[in-house]
């Protein structure tokens, strides 16, 4: 039987020395006292920035958040941690404001009873990754790109994680075997041109073991492209060090896209890794994952993506949430992942906002899913319909013209989805629409203002 485990027999390594903490700025200095102070207990100070002393303090017992959160209710933590482990780094503890699920840090961190939910509908590996996996570690789905988990190791697992399965069981990296048979593999496939290095979070490995993984695809002569995932600037931003990111530049073109999910997330030491990474090249993808509670609100969605742009970040993927074990309680229907792209378009530039997409079950992929913006078809003429209900006809092009009826648009009744699909009128005009009226505000003005006036 073929090997696809995800687990490899060496343990990821967390013991790169971090950045000495005299160098921090008086501005992370003053974060890290804010955040410190909303912290019911207080963590070691002097070593708040070295990553791996946040790495080695994850929290992963209900004692040690008890220690965070004296007040804490910890009913079916024990049990949901039993069968999903956590851990959760005291960085982004200290996002937590409610030691209640309507936290959004607090759900997306903390194991909950409704983990245990277990319809027939999830799986343990619903994207069927074994099924795809060529060599162990190596997930070839798509003809020109591949998936090399790197490492099983989080900083933070989060309770709506794809890889629930393997994710907590056992920090492991990558084998010096296993890399050299992927390595062969995408020499034996030049089709695969951009490679895709996942896990758990590459980042939490060390800088030299990470560079070794990176080293090896880009020896790969057809390999154009290697992207990182990771979700170290949301829950570990103190990872992103200068040797860390001068590393990385050795091996351009690189990408990362990372994982942020909620305006809260976005603090200004996340902001800061953002920036690191941006200034070095180093151009910057998000995917959110649509969770019900968390950013299943328009307006909490719109916060985000502006405050991503802001940050250097664009917004790339908006993710229906994946049938996996133990996350029903995170699922929202599809139908909302529409009203809120509905919502976004017209509102939010074309660079922020996201392609909404199913990964579909049994490997299918990624599947776009958008509002229908197509009303009708005929062979002369497609009906439109954009963000505010206005519906256009798009004259298609070909030696056959509608004949020109002479009327005119009044965006009344007179016009139907026949008429424009038809060509006898060009549009179907809502009342009261915002645009239109700035249209007529600015003309009023002009004419106030004009020399004839």
């Amino acid at each position: 039987m073929k090997d696809n485990r995800l687990f490899n027999e060496t343990d990821a390594s967390t013991d790169e020395p971090p950045p000495a903490f005299a160098a921090e700025t008086a501005e992370s200095s003053a974060l890290q006292t804010s955040l410190f102070s909303s912290m019911p207990v207080q963590a070691d100070f002097s070593r708040w920035n070295n990553w791996t002393w946040q790495m080695q303090n994850r929290i992963r017992s209900i004692a040690r958040l008890r220690d965070y959160f004296p007040g804490l209710d910890s009913t079916g933590i024990h049990e949901a941690g039993a069968k999903f482990p956590f851990a959760i780094t005291p960085y982004y503890a200290s996002l937590i404001r409610r030691a209640e699920r309507t936290d959004p840090v607090f759900a997306m961190s903390v194991p909950q009873m409704a983990e245990l939910f277990d319809p027939a509908c999830l799986k343990d590996d619903p994207l069927e990754e074994d099924e795809d996996m060529a060599v162990p570690g190596l997930v070839h789905r798509y003809q020109d790109r591949a998936l090399l988990i790197s490492t099983t190791s989080c900083a933070m697992y989060c309770r709506h994680c794809t890889r629930k399965r393997v994710a907590g069981r056992r920090d492991t990296c990558i084998t010096r075997t296993r890399l050299e048979r992927a390595v062969k593999y995408l020499s034996m496939h030049p089709e695969i041109h951009d490679v895709i290095i996942s896990g758990g979070d590459p980042l939490t490995m060390s800088t030299e073991m990470l560079e070794t993984v990176i080293a090896a695809v880009r020896s790969v002569r057809s390999v154009d492209i290697i992207r990182i995932g990771t979700r170290t600037p949301v829950v570990l931003p103190m990872r992103i060090t200068d040797d860390l990111v001068n590393m990385l530049k050795k091996y351009h073109p690189i990408f990362i896209n990372t994982h942020f999910n909620h305006p809260v997330e976005l603090t200004p030491q996340a902001i800061e890794a953002c920036g690191k990474l941006a200034d070095a090249g180093i151009p910057l993808g998000n995917q959110s994952v649509l969770l019900k509670g968390i950013n299943d609100d328009p307006h909490v969605m719109e916060e985000l993506l502006r405050g991503l742009l802001k940050a250097r970040v664009k917004p790339y993927y908006l993710f229906q949430c994946d049938l996996v074990r133990g996350v029903e309680h995170f699922r929202t229907p599809i139908s909302k992942g529409i009203e809120i792209m509905e919502y976004l378009r017209g509102r939010v530039s074309g660079l922020g906002i996201p392609l909404y997409v199913v990964d579909a079950p049994h490997g299918g992929g990624k599947i776009p899913v958008l509002p229908n913006y197509i009303v009708s078809t005929s062979p002369t003429h497609t009906v439109l319909r954009n963000f505010e209900g206005q519906m256009v006809s798009y004259p298609e092009p070909g030696p056959h013209k509608a004949p020109h009826t002479g009327k005119t648009d009044r965006g009344d009744s007179a016009a139907g989805i026949w008429e424009l699909s038809s060509g006898q009128h060009t549009k179907i005009q809502p009342q009261n629409c915002a645009r239109l009226n700035r249209r007529e505000t600015r003309k009023q003005t002009a004419a106030m203002l004009s020399p004839e006036a």
